[in-house]
């Protein structure tokens, strides 16, 4: 009797984080079929909160004749065993790879589920990069904001494997190719296109209805790869956050980022004072985008100091 009440708690402690978790998280979407074989998991949108969990961004698969692919894990360890779970319930094809499109906690954290699952996780060497510079803190802020249990088991892992720039994927047994435009919305961040069923996984690189954050971005490389993103005329375009749209969310992203960059050089132009800059930043045409009052208030300050930096270095014309 006592060896089988040791055994009985040996094994609820082995299994403490993921049921505390799954306890803590509130339930996945259900994944949506965009085409044959592609799937969109929706997040929340806002900010993380008890209330979601923190499931705010975008997840999404592509299941081929040899395997799945999986994009961006969710924002803990139980948002990974949420979205193994959905895969597993819609296809009996091997999970063979996950990718990671940018470096945010939303898309982040859930790869633990994935490495315990022995799914090799997916990031460009860039992101890798910056992931390790900064997640831990990430991670702890997520714990405040969501709870321990919410977070459990969830922690910052390195990659399995990485690349350096664009690449074709080869996991699912069909042609996925990997879109790296260089230094964009973040450093190392990442798109998945499937050219035969014309989806892209956008990432980091689009959002649809939410302020896009400029905190890692470079604004004119962040023009440059919208620009490429529409060249593949896609049919649907999966954002980082916000629901799946068609290429309108690419032109979207871009008429916000160019009015910001307009914006703030016009205040720098105007000798306008920073702490000034987030009221008279303000661009109507966005306020009713998810998180405009957060993001696009942050957005303006950067954008103001960057633009500032390039006028006193004669880089930005007068």
């Amino acid at each position: 009797m006592h060896r089988r009440r040791c055994h009985t708690l040996l094994v609820a402690l082995a299994l403490a984080p993921a049921a505390l978790a799954a306890c803590a998280s509130p339930g996945a979407a259900a994944p949506r079929a965009l085409a044959d074989g592609v799937f969109w998991v929706a997040g929340s949108g806002g900010a993380p909160a008890p209330a979601n969990g923190g499931r705010i961004g975008n997840s999404g698969f592509v299941v081929g004749p040899a395997g799945v692919v999986a994009v961006d894990t969710g924002t803990s360890y139980a948002h990974g065993r949420a979205l193994i779970a959905a895969i597993r319930a819609t296809t009996e094809r091997p999970l063979a790879l996950a990718l990671i499109t940018h470096v945010r906690p939303e898309a982040l954290f859930g790869a633990t589920a994935f490495r315990e699952a022995g799914v090799p996780v997916l990031m460009h060497a860039q992101a890798a990069r910056l992931m390790r510079s900064r997640c831990d803190g990430c991670l702890t802020q997520l714990r405040q904001a969501l709870g321990d249990a919410a977070m459990a088991g969830s922690a910052v892992i390195a990659p399995d494997r990485v690349v350096d720039g664009a690449a074709t994927l080869a996991e699912a047994g069909r042609p996925l190719e990997l879109i790296f435009p260089g230094h964009a919305s973040g450093p190392g961040d990442v798109a998945l296109w499937d050219p035969a069923r014309r989806v892209l996984f956008a990432g980091g690189l689009v959002e649809n209805g939410r302020v896009p954050a400029i905190d890692d971005a470079d604004l004119p490389g962040w023009q440059r790869a919208l620009a490429a993103l529409t060249a593949l005329q896609p049919k649907v375009v999966v954002p980082a956050h916000g629901a799946a749209a068609g290429p309108e969310a690419i032109t979207a992203t871009a008429a916000y980022l160019a009015a910001l960059d307009q914006r703030a050089r016009a205040l720098v132009a105007d000798g306008a004072s920073l702490i000034d800059v987030p009221e008279a930043a303000s661009l109507p045409a966005y306020a009713g985008w998810d998180e405009y009052d957060v993001i696009h208030r942050r957005n303006a300050s950067i954008a103001f100091l960057r633009a500032e930096r390039a006028l006193l270095l004669g880089e930005m014309p007068r």
